[in-house]
């Protein structure tokens, strides 16, 4: 649209112009980072929105995302600069496919990983994200329950369970393609680094980790550490605001795989083009929204 030099400074402008807050994903580019109003995890970046008082949301991010901001925040615009910008693991599920699967293991309560679409949320019990997972399976009082999307973080929270968890079979690509292997080849390179794991990893991956995060709880845990070099066993966007924020720490890519091209598909000039013409909307409609807030405010009652 015009040099890459202006690009930040023309967001700024037609955010203000609009009353619009840019929310970017850790796992975002580093521009879109720094031209954001916040940055953080998925959930996290919806409900900080839900409190302010633009009337525009424009979410770089993927569209589970938009979605969840549409669920929280039903009276303000929100803008996708992408609608290519889909996650795979969310579109593991639908909504018939989990009536069909407790059609099969009778009625028994479903946590849903935020990670997922707004209509599979609406026929949830109850909502979680990768930090509060294990606390949300341990409230609930039945013995048996259903977890979706992500059968990594269902097996990560059922071994801190003694609950009897039905995990579906979804994944995320980027996560649960890294190897225990890997991880040892870079900590034998890196020996006195921390090795910080996301739940949506493997088992295997995660029982070498020094400790299971979100992208959020990884920068807690870097900024309070006294431990000057850590692993990061994430998506590699998130190295960029753990280096911004600890800038005498070093940081070390797990595995040069560990690239999201969902995460990755979003320029300035599409967060431009998005405010300049207020596309992509995305909006959830009423009877899925109310259910799927139902289910994530249970979570956050907790």
């Amino acid at each position: 649209m015009t040099n890459d030099k202006s690009l930040p400074q023309q967001i700024r402008a037609l955010l203000k112009e609009r009353n619009a807050i840019l929310l970017a994903h850790n796992y975002q580019r580093p521009e879109i980072q720094d031209v954001a109003d916040l940055t953080g995890d998925s959930l996290e970046l919806s409900i900080k929105a839900a409190r302010t008082e633009a009337d525009v949301i424009v979410f770089s991010g993927v569209r589970f995302m938009a979605e969840t901001a549409s669920v929280v925040s039903p009276d303000k615009t929100v803008l996708i600069p992408r609608l290519d910008a889909g996650c795979p693991m969310a579109d593991m599920i639908t909504r018939e496919m989990l009536t069909a699967r407790l059609a099969e293991l009778g009625e028994m309560p479903v946590v849903t990983y935020v990670n997922s679409s707004a209509s599979v949320k609406a026929h949830s019990t109850i909502c979680c994200t990768s930090a509060n997972a294990v606390a949300v399976v341990n409230s609930l009082a039945e013995e048996e329950i259903f977890m979706t999307p992500d059968r990594n973080l269902c097996q990560y929270a059922a071994s801190k369970s003694t609950k009897r968890i039905h995990c579906w079979d979804g994944y995320c690509p980027i996560h649960d393609q890294l190897s225990a292997q890997e991880v040892l080849n870079v900590r034998a390179a890196h020996p006195d680094a921390l090795f910080m794991a996301h739940p949506e990893c493997r088992p295997e991956v995660l029982a070498l980790a020094d400790a299971a995060l979100s992208t959020s709880g990884m920068l807690d845990f870097a900024k309070s550490s006294d431990n000057e070099s850590f692993i990061v066993g994430t998506e590699e966007g998130l190295i960029y605001p753990l280096q911004k924020a600890n800038p005498n720490k070093s940081f070390y890519r797990v595995s040069q795989f560990m690239v999201c091209e969902d995460m990755k598909r979003t320029t300035l000039d599409d967060v431009l083009r998005a405010i300049t013409t207020m596309t992509y909307e995305v909006k959830v409609s009423e009877n899925v929204r109310i259910n799927a807030a139902r289910a994530v405010e249970r979570m956050l009652k907790l």
